[in-house]
């Protein structure tokens, strides 16, 4: 392959969580190209919850860039650069679902979309539950608690109707671990 090289970039936008730049890329033709490049400056982990009947626990919430509610694990992003994504992953389970994991295993780390972005999600998946309270959401949260079968959720993926990639993964590592 040949070398494709970025000749320049330029921040477009600095926002809470992400930030948008525009590069300027030479291509092995020497054409310049102008690209979108966007930075997930903290990273994120997601959990697939077992509950020990073997029920899934996802959550419902409304996604703004889709301007619909969606079906997912629950995630979210890592407070500090420094944070262990186990960390991050046992708290985003317990303020979405008021569940607590007595074992967390990392299942596979993936980028969530590699032609723009370079967020990383760590996958884990999270056994021996105790119900320890009620959700503890952040204030813009609206997060309902439905639990599935684990084929159901691979039905709902190979249909179309779970489309969200993290979400995706961690149904279908599990499904190939179990």
């Amino acid at each position: 392959m040949e070398k494709i090289e970025r000749v320049d970039r330029k921040l477009v936008h600095k926002g809470s969580i992400l930030d948008i730049y525009e590069d300027t890329v030479r291509l092995p033709n020497g054409n310049e190209e102008k690209w979108d490049f966007v930075s997930h400056r903290m990273g994120a982990a997601c959990v697939l919850a077992v509950r020990p009947d073997g029920k899934l626990i996802m959550v419902r919430q409304y996604r703004n860039a889709l301007d619909r509610f969606t079906l997912e694990v629950p995630a979210g992003k890592r407070d500090s650069l420094n944070e262990d994504t186990s960390i991050c992953a046992a708290r985003e389970l317990e303020e979405e679902t008021g569940y607590r994991a007595g074992k967390l295993e990392k299942l596979l780390s993936l980028k969530s979309t590699v032609a723009f972005c370079d967020e990383l999600i760590d996958v884990y998946l999270a056994t021996d539950l105790k119900k320890i309270g009620e959700q503890n959401l952040d204030e813009a949260e609206d997060i309902d608690i439905e639990f599935y079968e684990l084929e159901e959720l691979m039905d709902m993926c190979y249909a179309g109707k779970l489309q969200d990639a993290k979400t995706v993964a961690a149904i279908m590592a599990y499904a190939a671990k179990k």
